[in-house]
């Protein structure tokens, strides 16, 4: 049984709803700076193409950091709607949902998975990890691929610019309106190549070193909007903004969508047995049964 608090998720989705009813969401996050593919691989993001066999992958046969136990590391802080409470123990939120959803899968309860913190950077860098997989809305790109493995992708990204009530991009339908717009995204982010590559103002984006820099930024009205994934924006317009509002969703380029995959250590022996778990996830349909239960509203418009 996955994980869940189905009243934490009723009473978390109520808030959000009473604040920024009738907009909706996706997904996307951080890349490295040297990153500039915001393009997505296909849902089979393992580097094999040959799927282990079933006894393969079993606490008993896995070489995890810890016999026994499945090490997974995110972020600190974790925020909604990926984690809920900054505690991705409780299995509550989005990735913390899926985390466990993967154990499962590999035959491991919720008291052999152990949870540690450690930040985007290092998780993205080259070198030995002190965890078996991380989930941290990291999206799959070949330039990652070339220091970490990534598994196959839990979940299709979507971009987002939000803005307040009243702006000069408030109503804007369309990436032509935003031409002229001071746009701002973390560093480092696809939500940052979006901007460039995508929208293409004509002001240089403004970079923040956190979503939160960001938000006060827009609140100050030194920008006038912001480009995050789309249930993050959803979370910034309930709940960060008082006149928060989702201006829309980006077109997802070239008809693929970027993926957030699970994060190994380059040449993990643990690689294919987590893509064919999140591969049986989304086959199954627990991905779009996680997605409802944490992520789904209605959806938010897209600029064409």
């Amino acid at each position: 049984m996955l994980k869940t608090s189905r009243r934490a998720a009723r009473r978390h989705l109520a808030v959000v709803t009473l604040a920024a009813a009738a907009i909706a969401l996706s997904a996307c996050a951080p890349t490295d700076e040297a990153d500039t593919d915001s393009g997505s691989d296909s849902a089979d993001s393992s580097e094999s193409s040959e799927a282990p066999a079933a006894d393969e992958c079993t606490p008993d046969t896995m070489e995890t950091v810890t016999d026994g136990t499945l090490t997974i590391a995110t972020d600190d802080p974790a925020y909604e709607p990926w984690f809920v409470d900054n505690d991705p123990t409780n299995g509550e939120g989005y990735e913390s949902a899926v985390a466990y959803a993967i154990a499962e899968q590999l035959g491991y309860t919720a008291e052999q998975v152990a949870w540690v913190k450690v930040p985007f950077n290092k998780v993205v860098q080259p070198g030995p990890k002190e965890f078996d997989f991380d989930v941290n809305q990291v999206s799959i790109t070949e330039a990652r691929r070339k220091a970490v493995d990534f598994s196959s992708g839990y979940y299709d990204v979507v971009q987002a610019v939000i803005t307040t009530k009243g702006s000069s991009i408030d109503g804007a339908t369309g990436l032509a309106d935003l031409a002229d717009a001071k746009l701002g995204a973390q560093v480092g982010t696809t939500s940052y190549t979006a901007i460039t590559d995508q929208i293409q103002p004509s002001e240089e984006p403004a970079v923040f070193d956190t979503n939160d820099q960001a938000v006060q930024s827009l609140k100050n009205g030194q920008i006038d909007g912001i480009v995050v994934d789309l249930p993050t924006a959803y979370f910034m317009t309930a709940v960060q903004l008082d006149d928060g509002v989702i201006v829309g969703q980006l077109p997802l380029p070239d008809g693929e969508p970027e993926q957030f995959g699970a994060v190994l250590a380059k040449d993990s022996p643990l690689t294919d047995c987590v893509s064919q778990a999140v591969d049986t996830l989304r086959e199954d349909g627990v991905l779009d049964q996680i997605g409802q239960e944490w992520l789904a509203q209605q959806g938010a418009p897209e600029l064409s």
